[in-house]
């Protein structure tokens, strides 16, 4: 009767210990917070429950915690990413956030056409982010939104940049048409640039693409007012009117005085304008011109285009600019 008595007690015991620990488990967490805490890939349960101890996120100590976690847990393995654990959060909703929970997104947008310059600016810009900016040679950077983590370095955000520039120039130039003037990935660079800065309409690419592409074919200067700007602001707007010296500069970018491809790139092309040029329309225009649309309007001929130039200045007399 007394082995009985006290095999029941045993048992007894068990159960309320194992209770105390579920309602730990179960309960709401510390008062305080919230707490980040940031997982990196491969990280054990061991060493996220340390983790969660140190952030004051979870109550206990890590043995604990991760002996719960192994008892009453799914067994799924922890996601990599950044967490924040909101106050209150219980040590089983923390488990099921690291396992199957979104990870805090940030992101780093760079807009098409965006030059190095501004791409260097937005890096040193983010305070979450750690290490000198480095300044991407222009026309490395693939415009695009990415996503970072708190205290990455920035070197290591540019270089995923430039890594996904890399990859999606390859994939592009094996897809190339023979109708491409340029001939090296580095050509498509220099001339996608172009292209991003004569137009912002998405439906004129490849036919601005395809003009230059005849200018560059035939000898004949590509007249770009943007290649003439880009050594006096490295890509930023200018503020002001050209002047005459500017467009009589002989640096390797104005061509307005020199016929063929500046020596660089002049900003970073999007996707779609890369695409652009290695397949431009088939066309016999050399020439275009705004159209007060935000377009462009083309013509075959200089003839043709001295009209239409006209047409321009009078929409902006008629405008008063």
């Amino acid at each position: 009767m007394l082995r009985r008595l006290i095999t029941i007690a045993l048992i007894l015991g068990l159960l309320a210990g194992a209770g105390g620990y579920w309602l730990l488990w179960a309960s709401a967490g510390p008062e305080e917070g919230p707490h980040t805490v940031i997982v990196e890939e491969g990280s054990s349960l061991a060493r996220v429950a340390d983790q969660l101890v140190a952030a004051g996120a979870v109550p206990g100590s890590a043995t604990t915690y991760r002996a719960m976690a192994r008892i009453f847990g799914s067994g799924d393995p922890v996601q990599a990413g950044e967490f924040e654990i909101p106050r209150g959060m219980g040590g089983a909703a923390v488990l099921d956030l690291l396992q199957h929970g979104r990870p805090v997104q940030r992101l780093l947008t760079i807009a098409e056409g965006t030059p190095s310059i501004i791409v260097q600016e937005k890096l040193a810009a983010l305070p979450l982010l750690t290490g000198p900016a480095p300044l991407p040679p222009e026309g490395s950077v693939l415009p695009d939104s990415y996503g970072y983590q708190r205290g990455e370095t920035r070197a290591a955000v540019l270089k995923r940049m430039t890594d996904t520039m890399d990859k999606e120039l390859a994939a592009l130039w094996a897809k190339r048409k023979p109708t491409a003037v340029v001939k090296t990935p580095e050509e498509a660079i220099i001339l996608a640039s172009i292209v991003e800065k004569e137009t912002g309409k998405p439906s004129e690419r490849r036919m601005v693409a395809g003009v230059l592409s005849n200018r560059v074919r035939i000898g004949m200067a590509l007249g770009a007012d943007a290649t003439t700007i880009y050594p006096v602001t490295k890509g930023k707007p200018l503020g002001r009117m050209i002047r005459k010296s500017e467009l009589a500069a002989d640096n390797g970018y104005n061509t307005r005085r020199m016929a063929g491809l500046p020596v660089g790139p002049i900003t970073n092309p999007g996707r779609d304008s890369i695409a652009a040029v290695l397949d431009p329309a088939e066309t016999d225009a050399l020439y275009y011109v705004a159209d007060g649309s935000g377009g462009h309007v083309f013509a075959r001929t200089l003839q043709e285009h001295n009209a239409n130039v006209a047409k321009w200045r009078q929409y902006r007399r008629a405008k008063g600019i």
